[in-house]
């Protein structure tokens, strides 16, 4: 006959991630009761087998947790990229409230962009042959050199963590970027440097808001809005908290 047993080896604790583990492990060298019911667990082949087993344990609770940190950055990032999406339509609507100058409308980062016009059609001379500008004659003229453009240099993002998600967003004349990161339970829920916005995703209210995806992206905006509002009005907190309020209520306008 043959004796087995069900037995989780302490992951009972780990809540629904236990679902997950399924397998099984044929062990035929352990010792078993004279009733075949179980396994002597005093026996020297049973403990042996238990330190064995709490390696394997060990390897499965790590890949099961980086799974999970997976499954947590990509649910952070599409909230944070929808709550940017949201608060850069209601900045283009409020550009009185935008501590960067005027937003435009369009997506999220864009240069605006400029209606396409129509290249001007080549000269020709007689023979029929095009010739370009300054050409006409015996000479010909080298273009000009287009100058430079200075590259924009985005706000220096100080990260804690090489888990922190960091979006950036084109804002009037302004690059601002977000970045969510772990600055521990008693940390700050919010705070700004510059154009920089950071948001922990230690505290107990954004573990709590985490939960639903719509809530996320809600509590995410009410960051954001808070420190652009402080950004642009620090003299009287009501009209800061004011300004914040019309842009929540442009922001999910739609809903």
């Amino acid at each position: 006959s043959v004796t087995v047993k069900k037995d989780l080896f302490g992951m009972e604790t780990w809540g629904k991630a236990v679902a997950r583990v399924k397998g099984e492990i044929h062990a035929d060298f352990l010792p078993v009761t004279s009733d075949r019911s179980g396994f002597i667990i005093d026996s020297g082949e049973y403990q042996e087998f238990l330190k064995v087993m709490e390696k394997i344990v060990g390897v499965i609770g790590k890949a099961l947790g980086k799974e999970a940190d997976r499954s947590e950055q990509r649910k952070s990032s599409r909230a944070v990229n929808e709550a940017l999406q949201r608060i850069h339509s209601a900045l283009a609507r409020n550009p009185d409230l935008s501590p960067f100058g005027p937003v435009s409308y369009g997506e999220p980062g864009d240069g605006g962009g400029s209606a396409a016009t129509r290249a001007p059609e080549p000269k020709r001379n007689d023979a029929g042959v095009a010739v370009g500008a300054g050409a006409e004659g015996t000479g010909t003229k080298a273009p000009p050199a287009k100058p430079k453009r200075k590259k924009r240099r985005h706000p220096l993002v100080k990260r804690v963590t090489p888990n922190a998600i960091v979006r950036r967003m084109r804002m009037g004349t302004e690059s601002v970027s977000i970045c969510l990161d772990f600055f521990g339970p008693t940390g700050p829920e919010c705070f700004s440097e510059a154009n920089v916005v950071y948001i922990n995703r230690d505290h107990p209210l954004f573990q709590r808001e985490s939960r639903k995806a719509t809530a996320q992206t809600m509590y995410i905006a009410r960051l954001v809005t808070q420190e652009i509002s402080l950004m642009k009005e620090t003299r009287s907190p009501r009209v800061a908290f004011s300004r914040q309020s019309q842009l929540l209520k442009d922001a999910f306008a739609d809903e």
